[in-house]
């Protein structure tokens, strides 16, 4: 169906705080065909896409991934496209933030305590971020095409406010598993429940930024 030329101009004018529908329910999150503790659900990003798009309002101060305990902090951070995200680095020991994302790619170089680097993120996708030297420390990025973000709390519930009434996408992301896709319609869904099944190892496998396996680089060569 070919939409008109003003029906899109007026989708792309209209910004997020001019609509008042939402979508509510509930997610599990399975293992090898077992249910999961609720909080494993907190684990999670939902995002919604509208079929006809709406304006983007990136935050103009950037978010934080911080190191904390040789861990990134969060493990999953959702944002805009066009959105910045800071390192900040708590532990008393250098660390390195880098990806390999086709359009996201940094690296931070090795950088100690303190308020760290900015990283502007312009490409929707999934950006892996590693430390050079610390194998099990990884995260994730989600840098979406889309306004409405939101996480379940640590019983599964959740809602996401402030949608245009319609037809769209809901998705259900987490690093373990395979985004769960569902076609929804705001003003009309009821409560949903949804299931996402984990099949992803806790650590995924990669390399070094030199694209080699780790140990094989000295620390001041991060």
């Amino acid at each position: 169906m070919v939409r008109s030329g003003l029906a899109v101009c007026l989708a792309w004018l209209l910004t997020p705080a001019a609509f008042a529908g939402e979508l509510a329910g509930s997610v599990q999150i399975t293992a090898d065909g077992r249910a999961l503790r609720s909080s494993e659900a907190a684990e999670a990003v939902l995002y919604f896409r509208p079929s006809l798009p709406v304006s983007m309002q990136p935050q103009s101060e950037p978010r934080a991934m911080v190191t904390r305990r040789k861990q990134f902090v969060p493990h999953l951070l959702a944002i805009q496209a066009g959105e910045s995200v800071r390192f900040p680095n708590e532990d008393p020991i250098f660390h390195n933030a880098f990806s390999t994302a086709a359009e996201n790619a940094f690296d931070t170089g090795p950088y100690g305590r303190g308020e760290g680097k900015v990283v502007n993120f312009a490409s929707a996708g999934l950006v892996r971020v590693y430390c050079n030297v610390h194998h099990a420390m990884f995260a994730f990025i989600l840098v979406l095409d889309t306004p409405f973000h939101t996480r379940p709390d640590t019983a599964g519930r959740f809602v996401l406010r402030d949608l245009p009434d319609g037809p769209g996408e809901l998705v259900v992301y987490h690093d373990r598993g395979v985004p769960l896709r569902r076609k929804v319609v705001v003003g009309e869904s009821g409560e949903l429940t949804l299931s996402l099944p984990l099949s992803r190892r806790r650590i995924p496998a990669h390399a070094n930024k030199f694209g080699k396996p780790y140990g094989q680089q000295r620390d001041a060569n991060y």
